[in-house]
Order: structure tokens, then C-alpha cells, then sequence
């Protein structure tokens, strides 16, 4: 019997993990071969969370799991089901590699070092017998009849020769110049444009300059605007860059609104609250309690949030409050100028810039067009899909690299043959 060839492309978590999984399920039965592009595979787990490879989150129950995705929660719920962050964590384990979880549910090898995660994959795709060619990417692939059986793929690659297959699974990324996005259409499949989706904001504002590096713990941030902006918000800790605003609560913000704030040239409103989950109203209740408390104290040197001391005195200035002023001569327009500040402010964002650590984008191959207990396309039998060639894109914390290991481990076992339930 002739054995199942099964061709990869894309060098990738998710193609990685689709190469492992259906070789290993398959054994000698099939013939895996994994096609990267590049010289260098796995080049994003290698820089990604800084160089530490953020590989998923502590996130057991898949409900709450999937709430972490802007686009794919629903079709993602079955599949983390069946191979979920615990999964992953095992996976991993068995191989040698140990996983830490940190205060927020991001979880790391407990080397600190990308490294371990990318030399555990190469080592497993290599003891699976996965052929992994580099610098030979994939130019096209066509359906060709075969006789006495279905269709077969001929992969035409970038240096003009051509590779005959069985099944082939698409792993290249969700970029606007992604080789998969232009295959899967020729194959007949829908390509959603793919946009931004995880991105800091470019903000101009004096009460910024000079505060880089600053950050508070829980800030709450939202888009201004009427439908379908007013449904924008996000918290969480937030950083003062040189060029404007960065950290989780931005960058959560940014993939939930990807697509709208696409469609607004990255021009809009921030409303920002530096003392979050606290109202306006509160705000103000606490900034009175303070007066009352130590009315004779300057109000630079004392605030009642825990503030860092350069944003205070910047939000003292904005409410035009003089830093060396008594709490008691604070009259209560003042007070309310400053609660303002603190729970209200109001920043013009003027552009993006891309989050150096995670290059997500939502957009690519529509989702009721796959079938996700395989990862199979609907249109085209013995085609597959995983990773980010999807329109499936989570937030910062590990949810992208687990929606690779995921939609990966679904695809290699299908094309394997081999059960995924």
C-alpha cells in the first residue's frame, strides 16, 4: 500500500504542531513533509513574549477560555475541548519541557527562553519523521484527478518544480501577503481581509510627554463614538510610551475593536481611567475624603490611587492645580476638573503601531467554510487549515499560540486518520 503523502506549508506553531501530531498518529503509513519559506522555522515563537515564548494561558474551562478570542470563540469551543492549555501543558511535558504560570495566567517554560520551546518542537517533528525543507516555499497548488479515487494536490513550489499529495494543510499565517490566503481562494475558499489586531496607539497629548515607561496597574479604556464604537472597552495595565499608549488594556482593546478601528484610519477618541473600576463619582468621593483628611498636605505628595508620582503631578497640572497647593484650598470645581482627569480623560489617538511581540491579525479563510473537529475545508475535500490563515485571533496572554497548538494537533490527527475526539 502506498503511503499517504501529506504536505505541510508553513513553518509555523501551527504547521509544527500539525506536522508532529500527523506523523505521529500516522507513523510509516504517511509521508509528512513540512515546507518553510524562509531559512529560519519557527521564527515567531522564537521572539515572541520577548524572547520567553508566551506558550498559552492557565485558562482551563473552555467557556471561559474562548472569551478570549474576538473572532473564532464559537468554532473554537469544541476543538479546546478535546485539546485545551492542559492538554498543551502535558504535550510539552512529555517532551521534556516544563511550563510556569505567572501572576496573570500567562504561561512560560520555566527556562524564560523561547529557545527551549522552538529546539522541543524541531526535536519532535524530527523523532516523528517530519522531512522539514526550508528556503523552498509554495507558489500554487491545483486539484488534478486521479484515477480509481478522489482528487489529488499538485503543489507547484516557488523554484518551479512540483510535489505530488494526498492532503494538504495550510499554515502560512494570516498576512495580506500570505501564499495560503491565495491558495485557499483559488481552491474556492473566502478570504476575509486581514487587518491589524493587536497594536499600541499612537497618541500626541502633553499630559504624555515625557512619562515613558510609566504604568498603572488597572486602567480602564474605551473608544468614544456612537455604533459600533460605544461597545469598545477593555482594563487591565496600561504603559506611557514614548509615542503613546501600550499594555494589555490597549493592546485588548485594539482586538476587540480591530476591525472598526480599521475602518477609522486609527484616528478616535480614548477615554482613559487611570483609577479603574472606579466611577467618576467615586473618583470625586475619594479625592473629597482626601481633602478632608489632610487638608494642610500639598497635593503633589499625597494621593489617595497609588498613582506613580510623574503622572500625578502631569493630571494635577491638566486639571490646572498648582502642585504645591493645599488640599484645603482645592475648591470643589477643581476637584471635579480632577476627578475628571483621573476617571474621564479624553485622548486623541492619531495611529498604530504594531506590538513588536505578538504579529496578529484578524481576517482569513472564513470560518462556516471549515469543518472544526478536523479543520477540513467544506469546499475542497483533503484540504486542511490551522493557525492564523483562519479568521481566528485572540488577545495578548497565550490565546494565539494555544488556537495554533489547537486547530494544529485537529488538522494532523484528521489528515493521520486518526480519531480527535
Amino acid at each position: 500500500m502506498d503511503k499517504r503523502r501529506i504536505i505541510i506549508v508553513g513553518g509555523g506553531a501551527a504547521g509544527f504542531f500539525a506536522a508532529i501530531a500527523c506523523a505521529e498518529a500516522a507513523g510509516p503509513a504517511a509521508e509528512v513533509t513540512l515546507y518553510e519559506a524562509t531559512a529560519h522555522p519557527l521564527a515567531k515563537v522564537r521572539v515572541s513574549g520577548g524572547g520567553r515564548c508566551n506558550v498559552t494561558n492557565a485558562c482551563q474551562e473552555p467557556r471561559e477560555l474562548v472569551k478570549n478570542y474576538p473572532r473564532g470563540a464559537r468554532e473554537l469551543l469544541g476543538p479546546l475541548t478535546r485539546f485545551g492549555p492542559r492538554d498543551t501543558v502535558a504535550w510539552f511535558a512529555e517532551r521534556g519541557v516544563t511550563l510556569k504560570t505567572e501572576p496573570d495566567g500567562r504561561m512560560f517554560p520555566v527556562s524564560d527562553n523561547s529557545a527551549t520551546i522552538v529546539s522541543c518542537l524541531m526535536d519532535a517533528a524530527h523523532k516523528a519523521g517530519v522531512k522539514l525543507i526550508t528556503g523552498l516555499g509554495v507558489r500554487k497548488a491545483e486539484r488534478v484527478a486521479r484515477d480509481g479515487g478522489p482528487p489529488d494536490f499538485w503543489v507547484t513550489l516557488t523554484d518551479g518544480s512540483g510535489v505530488r499529495c494526498d492532503r494538504l494543510l495550510l499554515a502560512t499565517g494570516g498576512n495580506k501577503s500570505s501564499v495560503g490566503l491565495t491558495i485557499a481562494e483559488a481552491l474556492g475558499h473566502t478570504v476575509e481581509p486581514p487587518v491589524p489586531s493587536l497594536f499600541t496607539f499612537h497618541c500626541d497629548d502633553a499630559r504624555l510627554v515625557g512619562l515613558s515607561g510609566v504604568s498603572v496597574e488597572n486602567a480602564g479604556v474605551a473608544v468614544r463614538g456612537t455604533k459600533p464604537f460605544d461597545k469598545l472597552r477593555a482594563a487591565g495595565p496600561l504603559l506611557v510610551t514614548h509615542w503613546g499608549l501600550s499594555g494589555p488594556a490597549i493592546l485588548k482593546l485594539s482586538a476587540w475593536g480591530a476591525l472598526e478601528l480599521h475602518t477609522a484610519d486609527y484616528k478616535f477618541t480614548l477615554a482613559l481611567n487611570w483609577v479603574a473600576p472606579r466611577s467618576l463619582e467615586e473618583t470625586r468621593t475619594a479625592l473629597a475624603a482626601e481633602r478632608t483628611a489632610h487638608a494642610k498636605r500639598q497635593v503633589a505628595t499625597t494621593n489617595p490611587f497609588g498613582l506613580p508620582a510623574r503622572l500625578w503631578e502631569r493630571l494635577l497640572s491638566a486639571a490646572k492645580l498648582a502642585p504645591d497647593a493645599q488640599w484645603a484650598g482645592v475648591g470643589n470645581a477643581a476637584l471635579g476638573a480632577l476627578a475628571a482627569q483621573l476617571a474621564e480623560g479624553e485622548f486623541a489617538v492619531v495611529g498604530k503601531s504594531m506590538n513588536k511581540e505578538e504579529f496578529v491579525t484578524c481576517g482569513g479563510v472564513r470560518l462556516r467554510e471549515v469543518d472544526f473537529a478536523t479543520m477540513e475545508s467544506r469546499i475542497c475535500p483533503g484540504l486542511h487549515f490551522a493557525g492564523e490563515v483562519l479568521d481566528i485571533d485572540g488577545v495578548t496572554g497565550g490565546f494565539n499560540f494555544q488556537s495554533a497548538w489547537t486547530t494544529g494537533w485537529h488538522a494532523g490527527r484528521a489528515m493521520a486518520g486518526a480519531n480527535t475526539g
